[in-house]
């Protein structure tokens, strides 16, 4: 995916707007990155919850900041939300706040977007599989993924961008509106 040398600003002065995003999950986390690529962090059961560990340290290199010579930390991280009424809830909990906690440490703001708004803002509907997902992806910016996790995140990233006016896709209004739902945070500079 090709973007312009340098982002759009927020404000006149202060660093260019960056977005990351998680979509979190004990087994298999996806992360995109300002740049738009995307990873998947896979653990292994056997790990326990030393696996929350990796996690954490795939968050801290996904922020970045001037210790790993990034320049400034992101101006939002966007994060599927924790799913209600579902058997994962618990161990997706964990994964959370390790996750939150490595973003308050950084000083990054960050937004919960639900499962059926990310779906309504990729697709249009708020129901539905991954396939629908991967095909908007491919339909609307020609980006194949190596799985699942890592379209979620860029969706998420997409909606990020998106919500600070430097979307990296054209999306119809009523799809762009989904992102209403979400309660986002003040931005400050």
């Amino acid at each position: 995916m090709t973007r312009p040398a340098s982002e759009p600003t927020l404000f006149d002065a202060g660093p260019p707007l960056a977005v990351v995003a998680f979509d979190l999950s004990v087994a298999a986390t996806g992360i995109c990155y300002r740049d738009g690529s995307t990873a998947t962090v896979k653990t292994r059961v056997a790990d326990g919850d030393r696996r929350l560990l990796q996690i954490a340290e795939a968050a801290r290199i996904a922020v970045g900041g001037p210790h790993l010579g990034l320049g400034h930390a992101p101006t939002l991280a966007v994060l599927e939300d924790i799913p209600q009424n579902s058997h994962a809830a618990k161990a997706i909990s964990m994964v959370h706040g390790v996750v939150r906690s490595v973003l308050i440490e950084a000083g990054v703001p960050y937004a919960l977007v639900t499962a059926a708004t990310l779906k309504a803002y990729a697709t249009g509907r708020g129901a539905g599989d991954k396939t629908a997902m991967v095909m908007s992806a491919y339909k609307r910016a020609g980006l194949e993924f190596a799985d699942d996790n890592c379209c979620d995140a860029w969706w998420l990233w997409c909606a990020g961008r998106d919500h600070l006016g430097i979307p990296p896709i054209e999306l119809p209004k009523a799809q762009r509106d989904r992102l209403a739902k979400v309660k986002w945070p003040e931005i400050e500079r």
